[in-house]
C-alpha cells in the first residue's frame, strides 16, 4: 500500500491544491512514484474539475504510470454547486466503497498517494461523514494547511485540536501569502512563545514532506 497523506486545511481557499502540487514535486524529486486523488470536488460545471484537472496533469507529468488515468479516477465524486458536499448533493449518502476502489487502483501505480480534501475538517459530506472522518477512514496522515492572516492562531489551534482528539497523525504548514506581511507582528510572536513549530509551505516543503512520510 502506498503512503497516504491527506491534505486538509483550516477553511476553504487556504491553499490545499497549491500545497498538494508542491508535495507531489518534492516527492518526485526524491525518486518516489507519486499519485494524487481528490475524492470529492464541488463547483464542477460541465464536467470540468478545476482542482482535479490541475492535479491530474501534474501527476501524469511526474509519474508516467498515470498516463492512462482519467479525471474520473482521481475525482470520483463531483457536484456542480460550490458548497459543502452535504448541501451540493442534497444530502446524498456517500458511496465510501467506490472511493476505496478508486484509491486501491491508484495505489498500484505510486509509492505516495496525496489525497486532497474539500474545505476544512468539519465540512459535512453526508449525515455520517465530516471531512475529518475521511482521513480516519483512509488511514492517512494529515497535512493541515493554515493561513497567516489575522485569526490564524484561533483557526490553527482549533483544527489541530480536532486532529489530536481523533489521534490523527499530522503536521501543520503555514501558507503565507504576499498580503500576510503582518503575520510577523500579530501572530508569529504567539507561536514562538508557545513553542509551536512554524513550517511554511513554500519555504519548507521538503522538510514537510519528510516529516509526513515518517509519520
Amino acid at each position: 500500500m502506498a503512503k497516504r497523506i491527506f491534505v486538509t486545511a483550516t477553511n476553504t481557499d487556504i491553499g490545499k491544491t497549491y500545497t498538494t502540487k508542491l508535495l507531489l514535486r518534492s516527492y518526485a524529486a526524491r525518486g518516489l512514484r507519486v499519485g494524487v486523488m481528490k475524492p470529492i470536488e464541488t463547483g464542477v460545471v460541465d464536467g470540468f474539475c478545476p482542482d482535479g484537472s490541475e492535479l491530474l496533469s501534474l501527476a501524469r507529468e511526474l509519474n508516467p504510470e498515470f498516463k492512462d488515468i482519467q479525471i474520473q479516477d482521481i475525482v470520483p465524486i463531483t457536484y456542480e454547486l460550490p458548497a459543502a458536499p452535504f448541501v451540493a448533493s442534497n444530502n446524498k449518502t456517500l458511496d465510501i466503497n467506490s472511493l476505496h476502489v478508486k484509491m486501491q487502483k491508484l495505489e498500484k501505480l505510486c509509492d505516495v498517494l496525496i489525497i486532497e480534501g474539500a474545505g476544512g475538517l468539519y465540512v459535512p459530506v453526508d449525515e455520517k461523514y465530516m471531512m475529518i472522518d475521511l482521513i480516519e477512514e483512509f488511514n492517512a496522515s494529515a497535512l493541515l494547511v493554515t493561513h497567516c492572516s489575522l485569526g490564524c492562531i484561533n483557526d490553527t489551534l482549533l483544527s489541530k485540536k480536532a486532529l489530536q482528539d481523533k489521534n490523527i497523525p499530522h503536521i501543520v504548514a503555514f501558507n503565507c501569502k504576499k498580503e500576510d506581511s503582518n503575520f510577523l507582528h500579530v501572530s508569529l510572536p504567539y507561536f514562538k512563545q508557545s513553542g509551536f513549530e512554524v513550517l511554511k509551505v513554500t519555504d519548507d516543503i521538503d522538510t514537510l514532506g519528510q516529516l509526513l512520510y515518517n509519520l
